[in-house]
């Protein structure tokens, strides 16, 4: 697989440094780490919400810092964890004197690294809380979901955390605000091809060319199946279905976000066939449609493919989500209804 890359080991830092370049008016790198920071930091009474993970999934995590979003992002090598120390300096870097709320994926190396981060900024009198996204219905069972990996939620959890904060909430409101969005997405994807690890040079995984993947994680952790190559209304039609044969409860007259979020290498044209079903199929089914995000927003490298994932809203999250936000990889300007 061709790259356009220098040294392979360093692509985390120099995409870093890219990005930061791209968007100097909202963010900067921390000189010494990989670590992004929201440049507007000078308020200490409001909590920070600070992220992080691996890179390769861009733009999550770095890229949704910003305005409106999170306030510092630790990002680790590609499809690795950051190190403890790295979460201390992005929990440091975002500063703030109402304590600090840490969102990222439901993954064991992430785990580990950010509660020992969590536990020794908590020794100085931080007070620091964790909310885990945990989204993938294709990971486990409705009863063990806080087992669930986290996938393209990520996005509209921050969003949601950036709102609460960004109001001036309390710490226990927008602790609560950021579980109540976690806990209300549900997500599923299907992938058509592996991605290339720059430092390894080879595909994780292989599909034929008339096969596809069902519930395929971002790292290449397995599926729930491998089936025959699918249209873009079938394979709509299967995710929604998985998503809502789940536990989330969406109904006839609910209101819910549509996220269609691309796996790095599919074109805006298919996600956007496969949002025209998504889309489609919901209303059928009496579920209006209040935001319909399409784009790619947590990524695999050059993976085919794509995940959807449904937000249920109440009137707090409508809220939220209507906020205004300003970040590298996902901007909301005003309130835009689909009804």
């Amino acid at each position: 697989m061709k790259k356009l890359m220098n040294n392979p080991y360093n692509a985390c830092s120099e995409s870093l440094e890219g990005m930061c370049l791209a968007h100097n008016n909202l963010i900067e790198k921390h000189p010494d780490c990989n670590v992004v920071v929201k440049k507007s930091l000078s308020d200490e009474s409001r909590v920070r919400i600070v992220i992080g993970g691996g890179s390769g999934h861009e733009p999550v995590f770095a890229g949704f810092v910003g305005d409106g979003m999170a306030d510092a992002a630790a990002s680790g090598d590609v499809f690795t964890s950051p190190s403890v120390d790295l979460v201390q300096r992005a929990i440091e870097a975002a500063g703030g004197k109402n304590g600090t709320i840490l969102i990222y994926g439901n993954y064991q190396g992430d785990i580990l690294n950010f509660d020992m981060a969590q536990e020794l900024c908590r020794m100085d009198g931080k007070r620091v809380e964790t909310v885990l996204v945990w989204d993938d219905v294709a990971s486990a069972s409705p009863e063990n979901k806080d087992v669930r990996r986290g996938t393209a939620a990520d996005l509209l959890v921050i969003k949601i955390a950036g709102a609460a904060a960004g109001r001036y909430d309390d710490f226990d409101e927008v602790l609560n605000a950021v579980m109540k969005a976690r806990d209300n997405c549900r997500s599923i994807g299907v992938a058509l091809s592996s991605c290339t690890l720059p430092t390894v040079g080879k595909p994780i995984f292989t599909l034929a060319e008339d096969r596809m993947m069902l519930g395929m994680g971002l790292h290449g952790e397995a599926g729930v199946e491998e089936i025959p190559l699918l249209t873009a209304d079938e394979t709509a039609d299967i995710m929604l279905d998985s998503i809502l044969k789940d536990d989330l409860g969406l109904k006839k007259g609910d209101k819910a976000i549509v996220l269609v979020n691309g796996y790095g290498s599919t074109t805006l044209m298919e996600l956007f066939i496969i949002n025209r079903r998504a889309v489609q199929a919901l209303e059928e089914k009496g579920i209006h449609v209040y935001a319909n995000p399409v784009g790619n927003y947590c990524t695999s490298l050059e993976m085919a493919g794509c995940s959807v994932t449904l937000m249920k809203l109440d009137d707090e999250l409508k809220s939220l989500f209507d906020a205004q936000a300003n970040s590298p990889g996902f901007v909301k300007n005003e309130m835009r209804i689909l009804i």
